[in-house]
This record gives C-alpha cells, structure tokens and sequence, in this order.
C-alpha cells in the first residue's frame, strides 16, 4: 500500500508515541520534503523535530515534481496532496478540512489522525485506544472530542463483538 502523509499526522502521532502504528499498518510512509521541512521547524515540539532528525526506514522522503497550487492551502498540503496524486497513493494522511476537501475533489482516499488510531485499534496495533484518545485529548491536537469519544465507542463495540476491521 502507498500510503503520503502531511505534517499534522505525524505530529499527532509523534506527540502521543504512536508513530510505530504507521508502519504496522501500511509497511512505509513517503512524505514530501515540504512536509519534512515543517517537521524539523524550530516552531514543532523537540519529539517532532527528534523524530525526523533521525527518520525512521519506514519514512522516505520525495520532492513532488510539480507542486499543485490550491487555493488556501499551506505548502505541505499542497505537496503532500502533489505527490499523492503523483505517485497514484492508495492513501494520503491529512487532518486538514481545506486539505482534505481539496484531496478528495482530486479523487486522492484519505484518512486522518483518529481515524489511523481506530484502524490500528482495530488491528490489534494499540491495546488501549482509550489511553491513546485520552493522550491525544492532552496534547494541543485539534480534534473534535466527541469525534474521539464516538470512534472509541466504535471500537468497543467491534472488540465485545470479537470483530475486527480489515487492515486498510
């Protein structure tokens, strides 16, 4: 599977020590150098900037040959988006509503932080998708709480079901 990613998930799952769940999931993530570029931004906390200072084998880095310009978009959604349709990816990670609106319009699949957390739940990639929500919840991750709180109810009702979703 050839999964992109944008910035915002990887700082999430970076901040609450989920990053491992990337590769267990899909083998190996490509993100745009943009996309690296923000991460080791002086700005990003010392976990993010430590993560891609030492990137692990499962994170490649490519520069999209041409970068798409979309309307209202940051530079890494715009490259993340680029590379993804470039390389025909089977998923982009993105958290943002312009970005994702934008991916979609362009027929990319997409997929974003909670969602990548549920899935890895699911597959048995995290025991407690309760502490991972409540560490998420802590950190200044913009995401819906009542978003979380219906996707872990989700995954209760699959686990006491004895259920699993397929891999992605």
């Amino acid at each position: 599977m050839l999964v992109v990613a944008n910035t915002s998930p990887l700082i999430g799952l970076v901040r609450i020590g989920c990053q491992d769940v990337l590769p267990r999931l899909y083998g190996s993530v490509v993100i745009p150098t943009e996309v690296a570029t923000e991460l080791a931004s002086p700005k990003r906390p010392a976990e993010v900037r430590a993560f891609i200072a030492v990137r692990p084998t499962w994170l490649s880095v490519r520069s999209p040959a041409k970068l798409q310009e979309i309307e209202d978009l940051d530079v890494g959604e715009r490259a993340a988006i680029s590379l993804a349709r470039e390389l025909n990816a089977d998923l982009l990670l993105i958290d943002e509503n312009k970005g994702r609106q934008a991916a979609i319009g362009f027929g990319l699949r997409t997929a974003r932080t909670a969602a990548v957390l549920f899935d890895a739940a699911n597959a048995g990639a995290i025991p407690d998708l309760a502490e991972v929500f409540s560490n998420l919840k802590a950190t200044n991750f913009r995401v819906p709480h009542k978003v979380l709180d219906e996707l872990l109810r989700r995954h209760q009702r699959i686990k006491s079901e004895g259920t699993n979703t397929p891999k992605p």
